[in-house]
């Protein structure tokens, strides 16, 4: 039978450029598109991504890949790769004042990528790639691990262990859901609960876990439609973070087309987001 935890009451706030994500602090967004497109449409996305968060008071992370090296097809495009993503993404930092998030996927990678972002996060497919993991860490960014769609959330422990034994603690953790058969993933409530337990801050990717993964013959399908049922429900469940993969024209993205969320259907998911927020902080102690 699985170890019954009792779950910890204290989450630790980690500092992210200006935003507090943890703690009891309102909640946080992550979202950007998948992958780098361009600087100009990188910088115009995060912008209007960026007033609309102003606007209901949320704060708000940019989020964008400069090489997605576990595409479907082989054909995919990947991004700008290393040198110009990064570049592209301290002009985010610079021109917007955004704090930024990028995903790596070699040890190598860590400390150019650390250069410019203010969190390094580990793919899901690569949460127990230990030298990922020590590399993320050595850099004393903060290191956000997705859950592998293969694990249950109370072994996650063990990739936290591997950032913390550097010394290490800037530690945010993010559900993306797990396999339900094939070519589809499920969200299980019960991990947010499980996962703050850790005592760090908690993140849903609403976006990834409503992926269909190989779904779509040589790409990833996804239903997009249902971010409006899956959002709310991990809030109330209790989250300090909410991850989106956001883009002006879905079905033309160039990566994860079919799972993102349209720029006009923000700012009304995020005042219901809001909303739920507050009265799950006023009425959670567990949250302070």
């Amino acid at each position: 039978m699985t170890e019954r935890r009792t779950i910890m009451t204290t989450v630790t706030p980690i500092s992210i450029g200006n935003v507090t994500i943890g703690g009891g602090r309102p909640l946080v967004l992550i979202g950007g598109p998948c992958v780098i497109e361009g600087e100009s449409h990188t910088l115009d996305l995060a912008s209007s991504i960026a007033e609309i968060a102003a606007r209901c008071g949320v704060p708000y992370i940019f989020k964008a890949s400069f090489d997605k090296a576990n595409r479907t097809s082989g054909h995919s495009y990947r991004g700008p790769g290393l040198d110009e993503g990064l570049r592209i993404l301290a002009a985010v930092k610079g021109k917007l004042g955004l704090p930024v998030l990028t995903d790596i996927h070699e040890p190598d990678q860590a400390a150019r990528a650390a250069g410019v972002a203010d969190v390094l996060q580990i793919p899901a497919f690569l949460c127990r790639q230990t030298d990922l993991l020590l590399a993320a860490a050595r850099t004393g960014k903060v290191v956000n691990i997705k859950k592998g769609q293969f694990l249950a959330p109370h072994d996650i422990r063990h990739a936290i262990d591997k950032v913390t034994s550097t010394g290490n603690r800037q530690v945010v953790v993010t559900e993306r859901g797990a396999s339900f058969g094939y070519n589809n993933l499920v969200v299980d409530m019960r991990s947010f609960p499980i996962l703050r337990g850790f005592g760090f801050p908690v993140v849903f990717d609403v976006t990834h876990s409503l992926q269909l993964p190989g779904g779509g013959d040589g790409v990833t399908a996804g239903q997009a439609q249902f971010i409006d049922t899956l959002a709310p429900a991990g809030v109330a469940a209790g989250v300090d973070g909410v991850f989106l993969e956001i883009h002006e024209n879905p079905p033309a993205a160039k990566s994860d087309a079919q799972n993102a969320l349209a720029l006009d259907a923000l700012e009304p998911l995020l005042r219901l987001l809001v909303g739920i927020d507050r009265v799950r902080r006023e009425s959670d102690g567990s949250r302070s």
